[in-house]
């Protein structure tokens, strides 16, 4: 698969008392990949430092080849994708459609191109009919929808989550997975940092687990979930169906509520 994102060595610290990441090695293809860990391992600072928005204090971050050293924030802003954990931080415009084709006209498409791709992106989040709509009156779900509108609509290859789950109910959640399972199938690097472990089981091909500024393990997401005594050190824990159907004696690592009954037909 072709690398997406090369991470060589990377340090970084606010200050000199304290290394916030120790070293990192990482290569990202167009594996749907989920960062994990407990608050304070270094995972937001790690996305800060793939979108350009922070530079390494040592080693290198390579964006599609581009060294974010040498490149700015607007630079990358073609390649790489953020959505923000609050759509408040986000979203600045009165008019939902105008919001959405900011960063698209931003990186040099055109206004009849922005318009599609924003009305494209709004239909994918279901909210095309809320075009003409002020986002500040919508329901904070719905403004988390809209700033994932806005960045699907610039079309880079790389998109980043910042915790996509929260403040969102069932519905609001199935519709985030179902985008997210669309962007991978466009052959887009999804990328999340969350802590919604049944999420990362239902949508993610790759878990990578940081701790203390490290990073733990990197495999799929089954592997990952399998090795239950590592997830403790970095004080995590497996799914939730995983872990019950542990306790109901099973071997075998299952993901999902469906891929569990799935089992079960077939053996029944």
């Amino acid at each position: 698969m072709n690398k997406k994102i090369e991470v060589k060595n990377l340090h970084f610290s606010y200050s000199k008392e304290e290394e916030i990441l120790k070293g990192i090695n990482l290569q990202l293809d167009n594996r749907s990949t989920a960062i994990i860990g407990q608050n304070g391992a270094g995972k937001t600072t790690f996305v800060k430092l793939l979108k350009g928005l922070l530079k390494p204090s040592e080693g290198d971050v390579l964006i599609e080849g581009i060294n974010t050293k040498e490149a700015t924030v607007a630079n990358l802003s073609s390649k790489i994708g953020l959505v923000f954990q609050n759509p408040n931080d986000q979203i600045f415009k009165n008019k939902v459609i105008d919001e959405v084709m900011f960063g698209a006209l931003n990186i040099g498409q055109s206004r009849e191109e922005s318009y599609k791709n924003s009305m494209d992106a709004l239909k994918t989040v279901g909210l095309e009919h809320l075009e003409h709509s002020n986002p500040y009156d919508l329901s904070l779900s719905e403004r988390k929808l809209i700033s994932i509108a806005s960045i699907v609509s610039m079309n880079t290859d790389i998109i980043i989550f910042d915790e996509p789950t929260i403040a969102q109910d069932y519905e609001g959640r199935e519709k985030i997975k179902n985008i997210i399972l669309k962007l991978r199938e466009k052959n887009k690097l999804v990328i999340t940092i969350i802590h919604d472990m049944d999420f990362v089981a239902e949508c993610f091909e790759r878990v990578v687990v940081f701790a203390q500024g490290k990073m733990l393990m990197d495999g799929t997401t089954r592997d990952v979930f399998s090795r239950e005594e590592e997830l403790k050190k970095a004080y995590l824990e497996a799914p939730h169906i995983t872990k019950f159907c542990k306790k109901l004696g099973f071997s075998e690592t299952f993901l999902t509520v469906r891929e569990f009954v799935e089992y079960k037909k077939s053996i029944s």
